[in-house]
């Protein structure tokens, strides 16, 4: 398959092999793909992967086969990929805090590889890693169960592809760090991906005053658009608490 490939030097497009899902693991081809700012950590190398590896960490697609154990999902599920999936077997998991699952921490992300400690992806009999379990910039995936999440055959593939990672640490950190209640106020400096999210969420969460903050005019237009009530554009020299308050 196709596959977006970092050997530390060069990001190309290679022929990558993918071998079948094992136990507990999904096959699933990609439809669509985000690109987040942890993928230009890689490739300026401020973050210490294990290399060769496919990059990509957001995504969607269909589910298109998969191994033995599998009961939550079935070929032609349409699904989001995770790139915090859990064992629901470590401490973390077992206390209902997935997120911090060890198998993660401790296998998955910082060794390139998925649960069992090996990779499903290879070129000319040499291991590629995965990249934090996903590895999304490729034609097809293998991931863990907990790894892909099902979603109604109706969303958009193009658009949930988002919410393995920007939408997910947006809306949540409203609704499970922030302590939101109806009625509070947000201010969202910076309107990228996962200040979009906050916005999306504070407005779920129904905030009373969303203010929106960057340094691009057409960032906030769509932050407006997606639910902030105020918007302020800075400038060089500006007092941005004072303005900030002033709204």
């Amino acid at each position: 398959m196709k596959a977006v490939t970092f050997d530390g030097t060069n990001v190309v497009v290679n022929d990558v092999d993918l071998a079948e899902p094992r136990t507990g693991e999904v096959r699933v081809r990609v439809t669509a793909a985000g690109v987040c700012h942890s993928d230009l950590h890689v490739i300026r190398r401020e973050w210490d992967v294990p290399l060769p590896l496919v990059m990509g960490h957001e995504g969607s697609g269909i589910v298109d086969a998969v191994g033995e154990g599998v009961t939550s999902l079935s070929v032609g599920d349409h699904v989001v990929l995770s790139w915090v999936p859990n064992c629901g077997n470590c401490r973390y998991c077992l206390l209902g805090r997935p997120a911090q699952c060890e198998m993660v921490a401790n296998v998955v992300a910082p060794n390139g590889v998925l649960y069992d400690g090996t990779s499903r992806l290879s070129k000319d009999g040499e291991i590629v890693h995965h990249y934090l379990g996903v590895s999304s910039f490729a034609e097809m995936v293998v991931v863990p169960e907990s790894g892909a999440i099902k979603v109604r055959d109706d969303a958009p593939l193009d658009v949930i592809a988002l919410v393995g990672c920007a939408v997910a640490t947006g809306v949540g950190a409203v609704r499970n760090t922030a302590n939101f209640v109806h009625g509070s106020t947000a201010a969202v400096i910076g309107c990228g991906g996962v200040g979009l999210s906050v916005i999306q969420g504070a407005r779920l969460e129904k905030a009373s005053v969303i203010l929106a903050v960057d340094i691009a005019q057409d960032k906030l237009d769509l932050a407006h658009k997606l639910g902030a009530t105020h918007t302020l554009l800075v400038t060089p020299g500006m007092d941005v608490p004072a303005e900030m308050k002033a709204l």
